[in-house]
């Protein structure tokens, strides 16, 4: 479980102490504190709270905190529009309790969904993400664009768990640095949604055990949920890709989104890609391999003890 009283006093200290209060025409630049950013009692000021009532707040201790309170205080630290959604959920155990009951030990995605997916495969990269970033369905190139997706252990398809503790992650992204700022960023989003999300709990806990990295970027507190923008992939076998990516939420299964790879018509990235296609096809043909798209719950012990995913180049990978 991830506690939302840890997380809220954790998030609201990480947010004072990266404002400069003389941007904020304070008195007393940081030469003359003991610690950066703003003082409780400052904050407090700001948002027109008592400084009991903030530190209450901060320390996870007030209980039933008004909309009004929380946009005060958000105004008060500067939050972005991110940072406010992921405040108001970890601050309302109504919220919380909700997401909890409704949280199954599985997720599924529906066979029009898939069908979906299959429809693009031979010119756009897709998949459907779950809860704690979990890669539940793909289509042939989205399998391939990267890590192959069909030759993983069930556990070991997750996006945070491939960036962070894969042996190949940083030579397939060049910019590793930022995507792996912007998984912790989602992560950190998602985990204000649904705090106590079985699966989100056991990603987020294996990452603060096994990667240093990421326990280093998980305290800084950052709230960005990047759901468009551009990643460049250096492939083994078509070499580099420069993609767009975009994801949807869907309509129907909110804890899941489409996230779809293209590129501009009739740029070097789209042949390779079209490439990459025909290797893919090619390749679950000659192998008469299926893809096994299931996604059966797994407990904490078989996660702890299933085997790191190698490189992408692995025998039959694209």
């Amino acid at each position: 479980m991830l506690h939302a009283e840890v997380e809220i006093s954790s998030f609201l200290k990480a947010r004072r102490a990266a404002l400069d209060p003389a941007e904020l025409g304070l008195p007393g630049g940081l030469n003359r504190r003991r610690v950066r950013g703003l003082r409780r009692e400052e904050v407090a000021q700001i948002a027109g709270i008592s400084v009991d009532y903030y530190t209450r707040i901060e320390q996870g201790r007030a209980h039933a905190i008004s909309d009004s309170v929380l946009d005060a205080i958000a105004r008060a630290l500067r939050l972005t529009d991110g940072e406010v959604t992921y405040l108001r959920n970890v601050a309302d155990p109504r919220r919380r309790a909700a997401d909890c009951a409704a949280a199954g030990p599985r997720q599924t995605v529906r066979p029009e969904i898939q069908q979906l997916l299959d429809t693009m495969e031979s010119t756009v990269p897709a998949m459907i993400i779950g809860r704690g970033m979990d890669i539940l369905a793909w289509n042939a190139l989205g399998g391939r664009v990267a890590f192959d997706l069909d030759a993983l252990d069930h556990s070991r398809r997750n996006s945070a768990l491939l960036v962070f503790l894969d042996p190949a992650a940083r030579t397939l992204h060049p910019e590793w640095e930022r995507i792996a700022e912007e998984v912790v960023g989602n992560l950190r989003a998602e985990s204000g949604r649904h705090p106590d999300d079985p699966r989100l709990c056991d990603v987020v806990n294996e990452l603060l055990d096994r990667s240093p990295e990421f326990r280093r970027a998980w305290e800084a507190q950052a709230v960005h949920e990047c759901l468009r923008g551009t990643k460049n992939i250096v492939h083994p076998q078509v070499g580099e890709l420069r993609v767009n990516f975009e994801s949807f939420r869907l309509s129907t299964d909110a804890d899941q989104a489409l996230v779809t790879y293209t590129a501009p018509r009739g740029s070097v990235t789209a042949a390779r890609l079209r490439h990459l296609a025909e290797l893919a096809t090619a390749g679950r043909t000659a192998t008469g391999r299926t893809p096994d798209r299931s996604a059966p719950d797994r407990s904490a012990a078989d996660r702890a003890t299933a085997p790191v995913p190698g490189p992408v180049a692995r025998a039959g990978a694209a």
